[in-house]
């Protein structure tokens, strides 16, 4: 083997490496994410499948509507992204897990679009959302489990069961810290693979998402667009360089020079140009930011920003 197929060999194993390290302890003590389909053969709770498409781009969003149309032959559809988000807010401060964790299962499939370089992190990310979903399958199931008369479990779209927003268990995000407290699930010390430990690792990489897709969607008055690569490695350093050591934000480094030209966004969401790219990223920025604030808020007010 030649001295360039070891070097690629190697840099290969060392992302591998680092794309379990981004999440194992590692929203916090390690990577964040970069992120295919949730598709796990074991998977009991599978996601809801995509809407069928109406339309061949998303021009109408262009022209003012506000709708964003299903993107035909693409395994990523940012108007299913954006229908979760958008149904993730219950009542006045609380986010379904359901709908959030869908949102996840795009979020993936986005990411997995970048390149086997970036998509590495992919698999550990669907290992937090599976987490969640297990979680919440072992409670329904559990006779010990506090979590009261027709707790939702996280079904798909259509086949959730008749319950009220406030019940019990892993429903939302709230119900779920609730439950978790009271049953003493949630260690201050030392990592655990409790609900709230894993939503706190999910919520640091949306963050950092939120950021890079925000970025994305500038127009600068003058100038040169800065490159998604750029883009990347901005949006984490402000948030999740400072959870991860020295060796983990340089190997970082390697992966963000990977990531895809900016034409290469606009086949993605079926746009033609920046001004289009930057309306429909826009909508998901600002439904990511909901969705953001309340997890926030929640895990806040129980001190559980800095979960072990």
């Amino acid at each position: 083997m030649g001295v360039k197929s070891k070097a690629a060999a190697a840099i290969l194993v060392l992302l591998l490496f680092l794309g379990s390290l981004w999440l194992q302890g590692g929203l916090d003590y390690h990577w964040e994410s970069c992120l295919k389909a949730y598709n796990q053969e074991n998977n009991s709770i599978p996601p809801p499948p995509p809407p069928q498409p109406h339309q061949l781009n998303n021009s109408n969003v262009v022209k003012g509507t506000g709708v964003l149309e299903t993107c035909p032959g693409q395994n990523f559809q940012v108007s299913l992204l954006v229908f979760h988000l958008l149904a993730a807010p219950a009542s006045t401060s609380d986010v379904l897990l359901q709908p959030y964790l869908s949102s996840w299962d795009e979020l993936v499939k986005f990411m997995e679009a970048l390149g086997p370089m970036v998509g590495l992190i992919s698999q550990e990310i669907q290992s937090k959302t599976s987490i969640i979903r297990e979680l919440a399958l072992l409670a329904e199931k559990s006779p010990e489990a506090e979590l009261g008369p027709g707790v939702l479990s996280l079904n798909p779209v259509g086949k959730q069961a008749e319950s009220p927003p406030d019940s019990g268990g892993y429903h939302s995000v709230r119900s779920m810290i609730r439950m978790e407290l009271d049953q003493g699930l949630v260690d201050f010390e030392r990592q655990t693979d409790s609900g709230c430990r894993t939503i706190l690792r999910l919520h640091r990489a949306l963050l950092w998402l939120k950021l890079f897709l925000g970025k994305l969607a500038e127009i600068p008055a003058a100038g040169r667009l800065e490159s998604p690569s750029e883009l990347c490695r901005e949006a984490y350093q402000i948030t999740l360089a400072k959870h991860h050591s020295w060796f983990v934000r340089r190997a970082a480094e390697i992966a963000f020079i990977a990531m895809p030209e900016r034409n290469f966004f606009f086949r993605l969401l079926c746009v033609q140009n920046q001004e289009d790219l930057s309306r429909v990223l826009t909508k998901v920025v600002q439904a990511t930011g909901e969705v953001y604030n309340r997890t926030q808020r929640a895990l806040e007010e129980h001190g559980m920003l800095d979960l072990p």
